[in-house]
C-alpha cells in the first residue's frame, strides 16, 4: 500500500496512491490525516488497503492524477523524529578523515540522535537557509514509521511494529556541527527541518528487495541533474530497521507515527558514489589531503529517489532547490 498526504493545513490530507503513482484518492470516511490513520492503524489498515485495491484495478470512481508537487511529506508533523547511524562505515570514514579512532562500542550500541519533528519541508519544496557558509548538505536516507512501540521491546518484537517506510533528505549544516558538538549536549541549530519522500509505503511493496529488516534497493541521489551516488541500502548496514526500533523504545514507548530514520546510506564499496557531500569530502581527504568538493549553495538541486527492479519509482522523488531565506 502507498500513502500520501496532501499539503492542506497543519496535518496534511492523508490519500492512497496507486502502486504506479499515478492515480490517487481521498479517504476522508476512513481517516483525515495518515497520523489519525496510525492512532486507529489496526482498524483503519484493512480498509485503506480495499480502497487501495481498487484503486490499482482502476475501479475507484473519486481517484484523480497524482501530481506529487501537491504534497507535503507524509507525516507533514511528527511527534518523534529520531535519526539513527545505522551504516557504521561512514562514521569510521568520518572520524579517519581527522585521525580519530572509533569506540568499538559504535559497532554493537547504534548512535541517534532526537531531531525537530514539527515542521518538515514538503518533497518538492525549497530547503530555505539564511547562510551558505553553515555547509548546507544533503543526507540520503531511508526511515520507517511505527505504530506504538511499548518499552523495552525486542529487535524481534520492534519489527511487527514497523508499518510504512519512507525515503529522507536529513538536511545537515556541516559548519555548525563542530561547534555544538563541542558543548557535549547533541545538535540543534546544524539540523534543520528534514524533508520526506512524497509517497510513504508498506513493507510488503518493496517484495523479496525487504528482508531481515532492510531494503536491498540502491538510493539514488542527484546534484545538479548530475548522479551523485547510488549506494545500495541493505548492503554494509549494520544496525536494521528492528534494531534501531528497539534502541529508539529501551527506556520510553514509543507512539504511533514516530519516525526512525537509518542515517546517511553507505558502501564501503565508494564506487556506488556517496549519500552526502560530507562523506565524499572525507574521503578526497583520506586520499589527498583536501576537501575539493563544495558544500551546496543556493540554487543547487538535490534529488533523491529509489527505485524497484523494473525501474519503477518507489517512493516518488524528494525534489529540492536550496534557496536563500530573507526572512519572509
Amino acid at each position: 500500500m502507498k500513502l500520501a498526504s496532501l499539503n492542506q493545513g497543519r496535518d496534511g490530507v492523508l490519500l492512497v496512491v496507486s502502486r504506479d503513482l499515478q492515480r490517487a484518492v481521498r479517504v476522508p470516511g476512513i481517516a483525515a490525516t495518515l497520523q489519525a490513520a496510525l492512532d486507529d492503524w489496526a482498524q483503519c489498515r484493512p480498509r485503506l488497503e480495499a480502497v487501495y485495491q481498487r484503486l490499482n484495478d482502476g475501479v475507484e470512481a473519486d481517484a484523480f492524477a497524482f501530481d506529487p508537487a501537491t504534497c507535503h511529506s507524509p507525516l507533514p508533523r511528527a511527534y518523534h523524529w529520531a535519526d539513527g547511524s545505522a551504516y557504521v562505515n561512514h562514521v569510521e570514514l568520518v572520524r579517519k578523515a581527522r585521525g580519530a579512532e572509533m569506540p568499538e562500542s559504535f559497532w554493537h550500541d547504534p548512535l541517534m540522535y532526537q531531531g525537530g519533528a514539527d515542521t518538515f519541508i514538503p518533497p518538492q519544496a525549497p530547503i530555505r537557509l539564511a547562510d551558505e557558509a553553515w555547509g548546507i548538505d544533503l543526507e540520503a536516507e531511508l526511515a520507517v514509521i511505527t505504530d506504538d512501540v511499548p518499552m523495552g521491546v525486542t529487535a524481534g518484537e520492534a519489527a511487527h511494529h514497523i508499518q510504512l517506510l519512507m525515503l529522507v533528505n536529513d538536511v545537515s549544516l556541516r559548519n555548525l556541527i563542530p561547534g555544538e558538538l563541542a558543548k557535549g549536549f547533541g545538535f540543534y541549530q546544524s539540523k534543520p527541518s528534514s524533508s520526506f519522500s512524497p509517497v510513504a509505503i508498506t513493507p510488503d511493496e518493496l517484495g523479496d528487495s525487504w528482508k531481515d529488516g532492510k531494503v536491498h534497493r540502491p538510493l539514488v541521489s542527484h546534484i545538479n541533474g548530475a548522479l551523485f551516488g547510488q549506494p545500495d541500502a541493505g548492503t554494509d548496514m549494520t544496525f536494521n530497521f528492528p534494531t534501531l526500533v528497539a534502541h529508539a523504545a529501551k527506556t520510553r514507548a514509543l507512539g504511533s507515527g514516530t519516525i526512525i530514520g537509518s542515517g546517511t546510506v553507505s558502501n564501503y564499496d565508494r564506487s556506488a558514489g556517496s549519500s552526502c557531500l560530507a562523506e565524499k569530502r572525507m574521503l578526497e581527504i583520506v586520499e589527498s589531503g583536501e576537501a575539493t568538493t563544495p558544500f551546496l549553495r543556493f540554487g543547487d538541486r538535490v534529488r533523491i529517489e529509489m527505485f524497484d527492479a523494473s525501474g519503477q519509482s518507489l517512493f516518488g522523488a524528494i525534489d529540492q532547490v536550496v534557496e536563500r531565506y530573507d526572512g519572509e
